[in-house]
C-alpha cells in the first residue's frame, strides 16, 4: 500500500425518490428529489474544507448532479467503478419485499439473483481506493450507499461483507484517512 496520508472524502448523493422509499437502486438512473438537491447543496461548505487533487463521481445522475450542485461538477470524471451495488432482480423491490420471499435478506449476507456479490463489489471498490491512494492529494468521490460501506470497509481492511456496520444517510459526507500507518475513519455520515 501506498505510503501517503491524504483523506479520502465520501460524498453521498442526496435523496431519490427510490431511496426516500427504500427501494434498491443500482442502475435506475433516478433523479434528486427537490429535498435531494437541498441536501446537495448543504454538502458544498463541508467540501469547500478541501483542495482536491481529485474529484470522481459515479456515472449516475444522481450522483453527478450531487456533484454538481455541491460545486464540483467541472472538476469531476466519471468513475464507472462507483456506480451502486447491481442488485439484479431485486432493483426496485424494498428489503421488506425482498424478504417476503427471503426472509433475513440483506445485500450483504445474500445474494441477489443476476446482481452482484459482495466479493465482486469489493474488486471495483478497490481499484477506486488505488487510485485515490496514488493521487497526488485529498480525493472525493460522488457515490451511493451500498458501494460506498463496501469501499469503507475495504478502506480498512475488513472483509467487503463488514460494510453492514456503516450506516450511511442520503446527502452527506464522510472521511476516510489514517492513524499514523492505518487506514482511519475520521468522520461519517455527517450532514451539512
Amino acid at each position: 500500500m501506498a505510503t501517503t496520508r491524504h483523506k479520502v472524502v465520501l460524498a453521498r448523493h442526496g435523496e431519490t425518490s427510490w431511496s426516500r422509499d427504500w427501494k434498491h437502486t443500482s442502475f435506475s438512473d433516478i433523479p434528486l428529489t427537490p429535498h435531494g438537491r437541498e441536501q446537495a447543496a448543504c454538502l458544498a461548505p463541508g467540501l469547500e474544507k478541501f483542495d482536491f487533487a481529485l474529484v470522481l463521481t459515479s456515472p449516475l445522475v444522481r450522483a453527478r448532479e450531487t456533484c454538481r450542485i455541491a460545486g464540483l461538477g467541472g472538476r469531476a470524471e466519471l468513475e464507472p467503478d462507483l456506480v451502486e451495488w447491481n442488485y439484479g432482480a431485486y432493483e426496485g423491490r424494498t428489503t421488506a419485499e425482498i424478504r417476503e420471499s427471503v426472509p433475513g435478506w440483506t445485500v450483504f449476507s445474500h445474494p441477489c439473483p443476476q446482481g452482484e456479490t459482495a466479493r465482486e463489489v469489493a474488486a471495483r471498490v478497490d481499484r477506486v481506493i488505488a487510485r485515490a491512494r496514488a493521487a497526488d492529494g485529498d480525493v472525493v468521490l460522488f457515490a451511493h450507499g451500498h458501494v460506498l460501506r463496501v469501499l469503507t470497509a475495504r478502506w480498512l481492511d475488513l472483509d467487503p461483507r463488514e460494510g453492514r456496520h456503516f450506516v450511511l444517510s442520503t446527502g452527506t459526507i464522510s472521511v476516510l484517512g489514517w492513524e499514523r500507518d492505518t487506514p482511519a475513519l475520521e468522520l461519517w455520515n455527517a450532514t451539512g
